[in-house]
């Protein structure tokens, strides 16, 4: 079987046109409608972010089909930003799973149309219990915009697809819509950082939001020397450590440090040295507090395979390695 390869499409390749000015199409009809979105914004938002922050229970959000699709996005957005929040299917809520939500609940419904009979029962369950319901909708007249106590509107604009049916503008709308609710809500709450760190241990990002206290070695792991050990035993605690360089401290301050390659640089009569003899003095550090990320840049600017962790008085805390921090998945 002949083999198949990519190649990137060219607006000079006349044959492929169609297909290159079809997907700028889609991308600018699709533009278009956000920006329009982004300008009719209004009290309805604000409304909207503060029923969801006011809300003691969890954010519930459902919707059908498409919108059932960008909905379970919308409720993984929130929950990973500090929002409980789960997704409901609107189907299987008239069979029972209705009692998922409670009175302390707080929900947001999708529906281009308003009119998605499946979304009735859960629109009636709100309206019974005076559970707060925000409505992401095409029509605000519909009978989900009418029942909502806020409703906020997609662009009345068309479909990207060829026959202006398959939902694409009207579903990049509603994930669009729900990006900007929980970035609000996010910074409503002050999210930081080590916030997001919380919902997100595995992984990349998990891994390069860790902080370098986190994996540093402490204690007695590690190889501290004074400024008059004699190299003999300077050597034996490197050798015990196994990480192939000792820490040169006075009074638990770092003074200086000594690795593999300073031996190298001072064998001849490194045996009647002491350790401040051979030490390189001001060597690279990190806060413990710092992050995982900024270690390894630390490393890898100063071309050094370890770095000594102090505090801003340069009291030894710790010390990492960039092997740590690769067995950490931030490299």
């Amino acid at each position: 079987m002949a083999r198949v390869t990519s190649q990137p499409l060219r607006d000079s390749d006349h044959a492929v046109d169609p297909v290159l000015e079809s997907g700028r199409a889609v991308l600018r009809t699709e533009a278009r409608a956000l920006d329009s979105m982004a300008d009719a914004l209004g009290e309805s938002f604000v409304r909207a972010v503060t029923a969801i922050l006011a809300s003691q229970g969890r954010l519930i959000v459902a919707g059908i089909g498409k919108s059932g699709h960008v909905g379970r996005k919308i409720a993984s957005t929130f929950a990973s930003t500090g929002t409980p929040a789960h997704f409901v299917h609107a189907a299987e809520a008239s069979h029972g799973d209705l009692g998922m939500i409670g009175a302390r609940d707080c929900v947001i419904l999708l529906s281009n149309s308003g009119e998605t009979r499946e979304l009735s029962d859960l629109i009636a369950y709100t309206r019974r219990f005076a559970i707060p319901l925000i409505a992401i909708t095409r029509v605000p007249d519909s009978t989900l915009g009418k029942s909502a106590d806020f409703t906020l509107a997609l662009p009345d604009a068309p479909e990207a697809c060829a026959i202006g049916m398959a939902p694409t503008t009207s579903t990049t709308a509603s994930l669009a819509l729900g990006d900007a609710l929980a970035v609000a809500v996010m910074r409503r709450r002050g999210f930081e950082p080590e916030s997001f760190r919380l919902f997100h241990p595995g992984g990349k990002l998990g891994a390069q939001l860790m902080r370098v206290a986190e994996i540093m070695h402490t204690g007695a792991a590690l190889p501290l020397v004074a400024e008059d050990t004699a190299m003999p035993d300077v050597l034996v605690r490197m050798s015990g450590a196994g990480y192939g360089v000792a820490l040169v401290a006075v009074q638990g301050r770092l003074s200086g440090i000594i690795t593999d390659g300073d031996l190298r640089r001072k064998m001849d009569g490194l045996l009647a040295c002491a350790a401040g003899e051979v030490a390189t003095r001001n060597p690279k550090t990190i806060a413990p507090d710092a992050l995982v990320s900024e270690a390894v840049g630390v490393m890898n600017r100063a071309k050094v395979n370890a770095l000594c962790v102090t505090q801003a008085d340069g009291t030894i805390v710790g010390m990492v390695r960039l092997h740590d921090c690769l067995r950490a998945g931030v490299v």
